[in-house]
């Protein structure tokens, strides 16, 4: 069995996290994912403080497993919901889309462990000086915002930058893609788009069968062009009309942020798959149906312990 300083550091069987996922990453998800040995993440995205403490309501009555709470710090409720997960003492906090310094005093009193989602080796080190338990160097491979290095580009350098515990994440979508993190000196991995797929993800069924229908070239990036707002997602009318009106002569910053408002939820809650922005990862040709999440993550595991456990066939 495959086991890491993640694992003791945070409470769970797996080292393996569940993506927080706006409009979709919920209560109910999160549970499935802690039952089944790893860490289920809720999403805060850009919801208030009432949401947040439902969602917490839900997990906890489903699972007596650690969960964790991704918040997102351009939120405009980012630091409402900072004080609920205090206040709640969830066990675990993930962070995207900026810097969580000035809370950390807050979470780290309330015995909370902060892992925030980094794209840099100079963010990382920072999170460390601030007393993060651990970091998620995230690949641009990923769905949802990235950055510009590749998985197999950061997780190593990161590894090399700081002394805590490295959760790869980006592209990383069965037990091959566990089997190269722990190669590339992570302690764990975070998968967003396979948990897309578990029976127990509310997500819109579009949603759901878009992922499964997508091939190796399925997905593209959009709001490169003025940079701080790449998303990664599975080509539609949507993906291409973002692109035309993103490099249009008059666009500017602003017009281009606008682009997106609303776009995910289209897609994720009232499934409208060819207007919504379907956010996944480039993982997303590797999967091919629904399973749970035990299924899944049972599934990934095996795979991973068999290729490690061979892997002195390559050494003569």
């Amino acid at each position: 069995m495959i086991n890491s300083p993640i694992c003791e550091a945070v409470g769970i069987k797996y080292p393996i996290f569940q993506g927080g996922m706006a409009w979709i990453a919920d209560g109910k998800l999160a549970a499935a994912v802690s039952n089944a040995g790893g860490l289920g993440i809720i999403s805060a995205m850009n919801a208030d403080s009432d949401y947040l403490r439902e969602q917490i309501k839900i997990a906890r009555a489903e699972t007596d497993k650690p969960f964790g709470v991704n918040i997102m710090l351009q939120s405009p409720y980012a630091e409402e919901v900072a004080n609920v997960v205090a206040e709640e003492k969830v066990p675990v906090v993930t962070t995207g889309a900026g810097s969580p310094a000035k809370f950390m005093e807050l979470w780290l009193a309330a015995g909370i462990k902060v892992i925030p989602v980094i794209a840099s080796v100079g963010m990382a080190k920072k999170m460390e000086k601030c007393g993060a338990t651990a970091v998620v160097a995230e690949g641009q491979e990923s769905g949802g915002h990235i950055g510009e290095l590749t998985t197999m580009a950061i997780v190593p350098q990161v590894v090399d930058a700081v002394n805590i515990p490295v959760i790869a994440a980006g592209g990383i979508g069965d037990g091959r893609g566990v089997a190269a993190a722990f190669m590339l000196g992570a302690s764990g991995v975070q998968l967003g788009t396979r948990f897309l797929v578990a029976k127990e993800c509310g997500v819109h069924q579009n949603y759901k069968d878009a992922v499964i229908k997508a091939n190796d070239i399925g997905t593209q990036t959009t709001g490169r062009r003025f940079g701080g707002n790449t998303c990664r997602g599975i080509k539609n009318a949507f993906t291409r009309n973002f692109i035309k009106e993103e490099y249009a002569p008059e666009a500017t910053a602003e017009s281009v942020a606008n682009l997106g408002v609303g776009a995910l939820r289209k897609a994720a809650v009232e499934g409208d798959v060819k207007n919504g922005s379907v956010l996944a990862g480039q993982i997303s040709g590797l999967i091919t149906k629904e399973q749970t999440a035990e299924e899944i993550i049972s599934e990934i595991f095996t795979q991973a312990e068999e290729l490690l456990g061979g892997a002195s066939k390559w050494v003569k």
